[in-house]
Parts: C-alpha cells; sequence; structure tokens
C-alpha cells in the first residue's frame, strides 16, 4: 500500500511541472507550419494573424514554409513534430480533406495525425477571363464553349488539384465540354491567361484577386454557394449551376496529442482576432473570408462533413486514388 502511494506521489510530481507548463501556455516561441510559399494567399493571411497574436502572447509565431507535393510536405513535417503545443499546422482543403481521396498511400493522416483547432477563413475560387477577352460572363463562356466542344480552353492548376477539380465539376455540371489545359501554378497560368494563351481560368480569389481589381483579369464567377462579400456584382455558379458550393477553407490544426489548454486559447484569441472588423477586413483585401466563429468540437465536426462531401464529389467527377 505504501510503496502504492509513493509510486502515485511520484508521477504526480512528474506530472506537476507540465501541468505548470501548460497553464502558462505559450511561454515559448510558437511555430506555423505552411505547405504553401511566402508570398502565397495563405501565407499572406497567416502572417497578418500571427503577427497581432504574438503581440497578445508576448510569444514570437515562427512562420515555416513547407511548400511541394500538393501538401504533403508541409502536412507531414507538422505531424511529426512535437505534440508540446509548440508547433500548430495552418492547413487547407487539400492537406485535410481531399488528399486522402486522391493518393493511395500518404505519409501522414490527417484523421488520426492531428487535432481540430480553429477554423480561419474560406477562400472562394473564380472563373475568370482576361480583360481583353470577348466573353462577358458566365453563360457567355459555357454558350462558345459548347459551340465548338474542346475548343474552349480553362486553365487549372490539374485534375488533382483543387483548381482542377472544380474546373471537372464545373466542365461536369454546365455541360461545357471545355478543354481543361493544366499549368505548374497560379502565376504561370494567369500570365498565359492575360497573354491570351488560354481562354479562361479556375484560380482562387486570393491569388487573383489583385489582377482583377488592377483590371487586368475580369471575374464571371465565384465558386460559392452565396455571393462573395467585396464581389457582390459577380454571380455565384450556384445562381447558373444549383447546389454548386466549392470553396476552399483554411483551419488551424496542432499535432495529435497537444495539451488541450494551449488548443483552447488559440480557439479563443484567433476567434477573438478574426472578429475584429480590420482584420476581417484585411483578410478579404487578400481574397478568403474569415470566420472565426466555430469552436474545436465544431471544426472537428466541420472536417468530418468535409470528408464526406468531397469522397461524394471525387465520385461524380471520376477521380481515384493514386
Amino acid at each position: 500500500m505504501q510503496r502504492r502511494q509513493t509510486l502515485i506521489a511520484l508521477a504526480a510530481a512528474l506530472a506537476a511541472p507540465h501541468a505548470l507548463r501548460a497553464q502558462g501556455w505559450p511561454d515559448k516561441p510558437v511555430k506555423w507550419v505552411l505547405s504553401q510559399p511566402p508570398g502565397s494567399g495563405p501565407d499572406n493571411v497567416a502572417r497578418l494573424l500571427s503577427d497581432r497574436l504574438s503581440k497578445a502572447w508576448g510569444q514570437a509565431i515562427v512562420i515555416e514554409n513547407k511548400p511541394g507535393g500538393q501538401n504533403v510536405i508541409g502536412a507531414q513535417a507538422a505531424a511529426r513534430s512535437p505534440a508540446d503545443g509548440s508547433t500548430f499546422y495552418f492547413a487547407t482543403t487539400a492537406a485535410l480533406v481531399t488528399n486522402p481521396l486522391l493518393f493511395k498511400s500518404l505519409p501522414y493522416d490527417p484523421a488520426k495525425d492531428f487535432v481540430p483547432v480553429a477554423f480561419v477563413a474560406r477562400s472562394p475560387f473564380a472563373v475568370l477571363v482576361s480583360a481583353e477577352s470577348p466573353v462577358k460572363s458566365f453563360d457567355d463562356l459555357v454558350a462558345r464553349s459548347k459551340a465548338a466542344p474542346g475548343r474552349l480552353t480553362l486553365g487549372n492548376e490539374g485534375p488533382r488539384t483543387f483548381s482542377g477539380m472544380i474546373a471537372r465539376l464545373l466542365n461536369a455540371r454546365s455541360q461545357a465540354g471545355a478543354n481543361l489545359v493544366p499549368y505548374a501554378n497560379v502565376g504561370v497560368g494567369t500570365q498565359d491567361l492575360m497573354g491570351g494563351h488560354v481562354d479562361a481560368m479556375v484560380a482562387d480569389l486570393a491569388s487573383t484577386a489583385a489582377l482583377a481589381k488592377q483590371g487586368r483579369l475580369r471575374v464571371l464567377a465565384t465558386t460559392a454557394a452565396r455571393r462573395v462579400a467585396g464581389w457582390e456584382n459577380v454571380p455565384s455558379l450556384a445562381e447558373k449551376l444549383p447546389g454548386f458550393d466549392m470553396v476552399g477553407w483554411f483551419a488551424l490544426v496542432a499535432p495529435a496529442g497537444t495539451p488541450q489548454v494551449a488548443i483552447d486559447r488559440c480557439n479563443r484569441d484567433l476567434g477573438a482576432l478574426l472578429a475584429e472588423r480590420e482584420v476581417a477586413d484585411r483578410i478579404a483585401a487578400i481574397g478568403p473570408l474569415a470566420d472565426g466563429s466555430m469552436s474545436v468540437a465544431q471544426v472537428g465536426q466541420f472536417l468530418h462533413a468535409e470528408a464526406a462531401r468531397w469522397a461524394t464529389i471525387t465520385k461524380e467527377i471520376g477521380i481515384l486514388p493514386e
């Protein structure tokens, strides 16, 4: 009996420092891993938020960019990081939901390796043409494509990317018959679009908003279920194709086993920050729409629902894991 009490006391003593550290979280710099390069839409949003949070926490938030491999490199690095509250993963739809549907084997498991922390923003995509294009509307784009099947070209980032899957779904539901042209990235695609080498393109607003506002690109439609704030004069694809709702999103997750106190405080503080009008407006200027209203449990429910929804979509457009 005495030996058992001694062991219990020893265990409590060993656990106490960890508990005290957790209560004082963060007590050291925090790292946010991103799968995108510096200057990208997600990177710009993450840096805006991390700068504000680091001042509130009194600790630096270091952005670690690990682009490449369709988010796999960054996701794997974050999943293998210590689960001590020092590392978070600023994740996208692809990393947490669509990759498991596209790859037969991944070096990480979104459901097992990460725990939900906070929802950050929704990132609508858009159908765009050059400002010099004779195509003036989405209806016009579909009509021209149907008139000459396979001739009108629709750029995207490849069949197994978010923009590529949106392009395939758009083609299927509108019966447009456009010729889908893959690009290595949005930057190369938009340059070709402005140069007249491709007729239209599906790309995220975060990457193309500046060019559209400069009058170099024309936004024909957004991919959200409703018109996007700041782009109210642009119809949503759901107005033309009922039920069409294809937006990317950003969510903060952490390695499984991360102390709950770190998760809860991050959710609370990030949610309060995203509710500030100035912050929301600055994020909207980048492209995404801020939304920090979800609790930790609601983020988990959302990720589960998105996984089920995307499983149905990938079947509809005929994409199988490779």
